[in-house]
């Protein structure tokens, strides 16, 4: 390492605010590696820790591996974006950084942090977390936003990172591609398959014989879960589980009315969060990240290192690192998706070899490996 440096990652929420999903683990194992190759790491964000939780107004500090957090006060909130008043103050405070990393679009913390980084000369990297091209809700308003309040956020940045091609080609709408990296996300070690019935088909009361489908994620709008209960639904005697927190969009409502029409509410099991799902993969036969839209898709990962066969979307930018190595990919539609869960469900020896595909590239891409990528945009940076 030529540098030791001092960044700061400005973040709308932060662990262990797990409940909203991939980003925070994320932030969590660059700000550990990170700190492992010998640089400081300083983290701002608020007191958010669900979508349904009050936020503490009271600022705090902790420090979680190696990085020293600062949880500013939020007295107000909308989903996971809140308002903290003493944020300039805190950044004013610290010693002034070679770097600032800002995670996420459209909140009080990056475009308030992506501010003062202009105003006092201190270079940021931009990195959007698949929030950056408007989708889901209030469409037209995020646009009109995109275009006045937060249109400087990206524009200031020295680069963007993007962790998939998919993501990429959005930021390419507004930066030229000279500004734009891709810096895919990690992946947890590899583990061997353990042994089965396991902690999910015990919960399920299911015997090792019995096909299961594994879906892990937030209970959302734009996941694909409709697709997953159709496609699973007309597979005669397949077991699906679904893991998650609600992210209240309304969807397990829907979920739950969808397998009652369908007759599959037998074997569609809504089990809500828990608190380690990777001791979930290894019981699965297939893995499964359907969504619409995910500018990577930290769970498939998961599922690859568990050495557990996947089928993903092309619209899921860590399509891009499993394509036959890990996964099945397949357009985001019902038919495809149950096509290729019945293709992996009847053919043992190409679930093995895509369980031990998924292994490697969880070693290829591994977060000591990504880290050192992520300090290199630094460099740069700076």
């Amino acid at each position: 390492m030529k540098h030791a440096r001092h960044i700061v990652f400005a973040a709308p929420a932060y662990w262990p605010a797990t409940a909203f999903g991939g980003p925070i683990p994320v932030m969590r194992h660059l700000a550990r590696e990170l700190t492992e190759l010998g640089h400081r790491v300083d983290v701002v964000t608020t007191t958010l820790t669900s979508v349904s939780e009050r936020p503490s107004r009271v600022t705090s500090t902790a420090e979680h591996d190696g990085a020293t957090i600062r949880y500013l006060g939020t007295p107000l909130r909308y989903r996971w974006f809140g308002l903290t008043p003493s944020l300039q103050r805190q950044l004013r405070a610290l010693p002034k950084p070679d770097v600032v990393h800002i995670f996420g679009f459209r909140d009080y913390v990056s475009t308030m942090t992506a501010r003062w980084c202009r105003r006092s000369g201190v270079p940021y990297v931009f990195e959007p977390l698949g929030m950056f091209r408007p989708k889901l809700r209030k469409v037209l308003l995020k646009q009109g936003l995109d275009q006045t309040l937060y249109r400087l956020v990206p524009r200031g940045a020295a680069l963007a990172v993007a962790a998939s091609e998919i993501e990429r080609r959005e930021l390419e709408a507004v930066l030229p591609a000279a500004r734009i990296t891709v810096r895919p996300n990690g992946f947890p070690s590899p583990q061997e398959r353990s042994a089965r019935p396991g902690t999910l088909r015990r919960r399920l009361g299911i015997g090792p014989e019995v096909p299961l489908v594994l879906s892990v994620g937030r209970i959302a709008r734009g996941k694909g879960l409709d697709l997953l209960v159709g496609a699973v639904s007309r597979l005669d005697g397949v077991q699906l589980a679904i893991v998650g927190p609600d992210d209240g969009h309304g969807m397990t409502d829907e979920i739950v009315r969808l397998r009652e029409r369908l007759g599959s509410s037998a074997r569609v099991h809504l089990l809500g969060a828990v608190g380690s799902p990777q001791e979930l993969y290894g019981d699965a036969d297939v893995f499964a990240l359907p969504s619409a839209h995910e500018n990577f898709g930290m769970v498939a990962a998961e599922a690859a290192a568990a050495g557990v066969a996947s089928v993903v979307t092309d619209r899921c930018g860590i399509a891009e690192l499993l394509r036959n190595r890990g996964s099945l990919v397949v357009d985001y539609e019902e038919a495809s998706l149950q096509d290729a869960l019945a293709r992996l469900l009847v053919d043992d020896n190409l679930r093995a070899g895509l369980g031990a595909g998924g292994r490697e590239v969880a070693a290829e891409y591994s977060w000591s490996n990504v880290a050192r990528l992520q300090a290199a945009i630094y460099e740069r940076v700076v």
